[in-house]
């Protein structure tokens, strides 16, 4: 089983890989041997320091920085990835936006921009690495879901459709995609304590309002994702494909 996890001589790309769950399964991937390239949006220290994290495993990485939301950035993360890396085996959708607020205060561009990155941007990523898979005959492809896609934030409606939406298009993608080796999974994380949820969750009274949800009874780490996702990009969850998979305690429960 030891070696149907390594992934020496694969590369990786991870979006939103310079901090919480997207550079915990950078580094993941990294520690099991493949080499991996960082992006971020716009905090490149951040970004920085994720790489040299990555790099202390002896493996190579790379750093590409894009704006999601911008038309051209999934054909210029492509080109960026295969000048320092060359063709990409792993692709991990993580980078996500979300804003919080009631549904009757959503602007045009909110909307606009959830739409974009979070689902977009996928879309565009995929018809940008899925050649270089075809050609090899294996591929992992990873998407970042959520536990909205069953219990909807009542303050997130987009970022909980496009969540949803992720999953649809995981399972269009599957069979089609099969046939050349490359599987493609929702990995759906719950409570998670990452920055993103840090001033939340700082609430104690919000926070025991989530506690309550989860049968667990705990908040989880970034860390508690990176297992799942090194399996379903390892030649371990070759079996794996087309499926949506929750990393929430418990939360998205009946």
């Amino acid at each position: 089983m030891r070696e149907k996890l390594n992934l020496a001589g694969k590369r990786a790309l991870v979006t939103g890989s310079s901090q919480g769950i997207g550079r915990a399964i950078a580094v993941a991937l990294a520690e099991f041997g493949a080499d991996v390239m960082i992006h971020c949006a716009r905090d490149v220290a951040k970004a920085e320091a994720a790489r040299r994290e990555v790099e202390a495993f002896g493996v190579r990485s790379g750093l590409t920085v894009a704006d999601l939301a911008e038309p051209e950035a999934a054909q210029r993360i492509h080109a960026e990835t295969q000048a320092a890396l060359g063709p990409v085996d792993i692709l991990v959708l993580n980078a996500s936006v979300q804003i919080r607020k009631p549904w009757q205060e959503i602007t045009l561009d909110e909307y606009r921009r959830q739409l974009d990155v979070n689902l977009g941007a996928n879309v565009w990523l995929i018809q940008q690495f899925v050649p270089d898979m075809q050609r090899s005959k294996w591929g992992r492809i990873l998407t970042l879901g959520s536990v909205q896609q069953v219990r909807p934030h009542p303050e997130m409606l987009v970022y909980s459709a496009t969540k949803s939406a992720l999953e649809n298009l995981v399972r269009n993608l599957a069979p089609q995609l099969a046939p050349d080796g490359i599987t493609i999974n929702n990995l759906a994380p719950g409570a998670i304590a990452t920055v993103r949820n840090e001033q939340v969750l700082a609430d104690e009274s919000y926070l025991r309002r989530v506690l309550a949800k989860i049968p667990a009874g705990f908040i989880g780490e970034a860390s508690d994702c990176a297992g799942l996702a090194l399996l379903l990009c390892s030649e371990a969850g070759r079996y794996i494909t087309g499926q949506d998979l929750f990393v929430d305690g418990g939360m998205g429960l009946p």
